[in-house]
This record gives structure tokens, C-alpha cells and sequence, in this order.
């Protein structure tokens, strides 16, 4: 995304370019066979071609209108997942785990911070976000919970966490979340 969009764009302008030209050439070509097809089938073909160039038309208008920008579109779901991420999580090996989609090294983390509760090591506070953040992240990474986790899930998941799983949900992607989850351990390890 470095790029932020260039190379899309000028991949956009390519395909717009090719969509535009197999669409005179379709109209060049059916112009070329009228003579060798049948008139209800000509007329159909034309019509569907020319409801194309229509709906193509209809789609440049938008883009130069400004409603429809590739750049903005996915620079606005990069800062929607990176201010998600941000307030969601707190911990940087949580959202490295996630990042990396170990969710038995989460798991495992877990173990180890419910022993460090027990025996007075962890205090409750810190132990809650760290357990609401793997938690989020063993779902977002499709793992199954316990109903006691789903629980504690529903009891103590702040309005971050909460933006956390609407914006992530929206986008779709699980790979989308992670990949930007992932650039930003690499941006907090700097």
C-alpha cells in the first residue's frame, strides 16, 4: 500500500482501456457479421452490447465524479482497521500471535495467564484485557470457544473491542485484518 494506490489506478485505467476497446470491436464485429445472422438475433446482440456501453458509461461517470476513488476506498479501510487495532489491542504479542495466526500460542498464553492470576503474579485488570484480547483473536481467527469464554466475552468487551469486530466483520476478510494487524506489529517493533 506503499504506493498508496498508483499502481492500482494505472491497472484500473488499463482495464477500463480494454473494457472500452472489446466493446467497439464486439459493436465492429456484429456490424461485420449483420449479413450472416439472423435479424432477431443481430438486434438482440446489438441491444445487450449497447446496454454494456451504457452501464460502462455509467460507471466512468462515477468514478470522475469522485464517487467511486480506489485510493480513497482503501486508504479509508486502512485506517479503520489500523485505529481498530490500535484501540483493541494493547498488548504487542497478542496482535503478533494474531498476526501470525497461531492461535495454539495464544491459546497457550492464555494457560500461562490464568496460573500468573492464581498464584498473584498478574493483576486482575491487566489479566481481563489480555484474556478480552486473545480471546477476540482466537474468534477472528475462527477458533471455537468455550462457553465460559464466550461469556467473558460478552461481560467485559469494551467499545473498543467491539469496533474492533464491526470493522474487521465489515471488510470481510479475515486476510485483511491480518495483513494490516501484521504491519503494524512490524510498525511498533521500529
Amino acid at each position: 500500500m506503499a504506493s498508496r494506490g498508483k499502481t492500482e489506478t494505472s491497472k484500473l485505467k488499463q482495464n477500463l482501456e480494454e473494457q472500452l476497446d472489446r466493446l467497439m470491436q464486439q459493436l465492429q464485429d456484429l456490424e461485420e457479421c449483420r449479413e450472416e445472422l439472423e435479424a432477431d438475433e443481430y438486434e438482440e446482440t446489438k441491444k445487450e452490447t449497447l446496454e454494456q456501453l451504457g452501464e460502462f458509461n455509467d460507471s466512468l461517470k462515477k468514478i470522475m465524479s469522485g464517487n467511486m476513488t480506489l485510493v480513497d476506498e482503501l486508504s479509508g479501510m486502512q485506517l479503520a482497521i489500523q485505529a481498530a487495532i490500535s484501540q483493541a489491542f494493547k498488548t504487542p504479542e497478542v496482535i503478533r500471535l494474531f498476526a501470525k495466526k497461531q492461535p495454539g500460542q495464544l491459546r497457550t498464553r492464555l494457560a500461562e495467564m490464568d496460573r500468573d492470576l492464581m498464584v498473584g503474579k498478574l493483576e486482575r485488570d491487566v489479566y481481563t484485557q489480555q484474556k478480552l484480547e486473545i480471546l477476540t483473536a482466537l474468534r477472528k481467527l475462527g477458533e471455537k470457544l468455550t462457553a465460559d469464554d464466550e461469556a467473558f466475552l460478552s461481560t467485559n468487551a469494551g467499545a473498543a473491542l467491539s469496533q474492533f469486530e464491526k470493522v474487521s466483520t465489515d471488510l470481510g476478510s479475515g486476510d485483511k485484518v491480518l495483513a494490516l494487524a501484521s504491519f503494524e506489529v512490524e510498525k511498533n517493533k521500529k
